[in-house]
């Protein structure tokens, strides 16, 4: 079995489970160098962004961008520009978004409402 204390072995096959006593008894630098030397485990690339939250509110209701734009009255193209960081909503849409993050079903039956009000 490879000697998991030894962090310039980028080759050894991980088991799944952590070696905590492994890695108390390693300097932060070995430490350090063993993280970089993970493969599986790269930081994120100089500038990267987290994830809009527009994207993540959308993602975890598990609505394409259409579905969600139209459910949610906002305009795809803005929408998708929020996705990709080219626009930051303001914060009234960011507090739109939280709603909808916070009452899915609520947000969008108010919509609702609100446009058949409008059509009468």
């Amino acid at each position: 079995m490879a000697d998991k204390t030894r962090p310039s072995d980028a080759r050894q096959v991980p088991s799944g489970k952590t070696d905590w006593a492994a890695l108390d008894a390693m300097s932060d630098a070995d430490a350090e160098a063993a993280a970089i030397a993970d493969l599986d485990a790269q930081p994120a690339a100089s500038g990267s962004h987290r994830m809009a939250t527009a994207k993540r509110v959308r993602m975890t209701l598990k609505l394409s961008p259409q579905t969600f734009a139209e459910r949610y009255h906002i305009p795809l193209a803005t929408l998708l520009a929020w996705e990709r960081h080219e626009l930051d909503p303001d914060p009234v849409a960011r507090a739109f978004l939280a709603a909808i993050a916070a009452d899915p079903a609520g947000v969008a039956a108010a919509l609702a409402r609100a446009q058949a009000d409008a059509a009468e």
